[in-house]
């Protein structure tokens, strides 16, 4: 992995602090530097997915999580775009039904994952539950967990508990050949008032806004100290965060694009090869086809 992008990954061990990541920082790339670096990632990512859905001993789950605006929507468009459909999917998750709810949180999730040789993308995720919930925890009464029918029981305790869920629901999931890669885009305060303002003025983007996103802003704070303490809890060696600087959607892209390369690679992929008995009957075919 290159040097710049080194620093944003977080493994569980050192405490992880917001303070110590940059929103706006590049690792030295400027916009068209790094438009065509991206390209020709992008192109090594498509030769990499073919091996992928070739030799389908991995299964490869990419999560994005960000406050709204951060361009998690964008970046999947972009560093995506050079894959083949058949072997990725995406999943945006959104308020659980009511068939959600009277299953455990990880249900929906674990109904979403990519079969092996595919590239699943988790547009939010699992980790909504220890984010959004964290903020709001009235939103976990919803689940009718026995014995939490009361906020003030959704304490310390609680979470702790939901952390480890996670942790042992990831760890199943790397044991049995799924490769996960997650991912939060980090953005300012400030530049999201300015996507937000570029959302309002600009009538083709309208549909984008939501009043509620407004009243989300309003509580910050509160969630960046649940991101923080999702991520320390959460961060693993074999499944780690990693913290994308988001201000500049270019660079997110690139970088993201960058990270999943190289753990793709990392895998040491492979065509299947054929034993001598399919290779013989190739030999037939040919014969065949060339007689004809």
């Amino acid at each position: 992995m290159k040097n710049e992008f080194k620093g944003l990954i977080v493994q569980g061990d050192k405490k992880f602090s917001l303070k110590n990541h940059k929103t706006d920082f590049t690792g030295g790339y400027n916009k068209e530097k790094a438009k065509d670096a991206l390209i020709n990632s992008k192109i090594e990512l498509n030769h990499l997915q073919e091996k992928l859905y070739a030799s389908r001993k991995h299964a490869v789950l990419i999560i994005f999580q960000a406050m709204d605006a951060a361009g998690k929507d964008s970046a999947i468009e972009h560093v995506m775009s050079g894959l083949n459909p058949q072997g990725c999917q995406v999943y945006s998750f959104k308020t659980p039904t009511p068939e959600e709810y009277d299953h455990d949180f990880l249900w929906r999730h674990y109904k979403a994952l990519p079969e092996r040789g595919r590239i699943g993308i988790h547009n939010r995720s699992h980790y909504e539950n220890v984010l959004v919930c964290k903020v709001h925890p009235e939103y976990i009464l919803s689940e009718n967990i026995p014995g939490f029918h009361d906020v003030k029981k959704i304490n310390k305790s609680f979470w702790q508990q939901r952390y480890q869920s996670i942790k042992n629901f990831e760890e199943h999931l790397t044991d049995n050949g799924t490769v996960i890669l997650k991912f939060f885009l980090n953005v300012s305060q400030d530049e999201q008032k300015k996507r937000f303002l570029e959302r309002i003025d600009d009538p083709a983007k309208n549909w984008k806004f939501s009043s509620g996103d407004i009243k989300e802003r309003a509580l910050w704070d509160k969630y960046m100290d649940a991101y923080e303490d999702a991520i320390n809890e959460t961060s693993t060696i074999a499944s780690p965060w990693h913290i994308i600087p988001a201000d500049k959607k270019w660079f997110a892209r690139l970088t993201i694009s960058e990270i999943i390369e190289d753990k793709l690679k990392s895998l040491d992929l492979k065509f299947p090869v054929l034993d001598e008995e399919e290779e013989a009957k190739l030999g037939e075919t040919k014969r065949i086809l060339l007689g004809e």
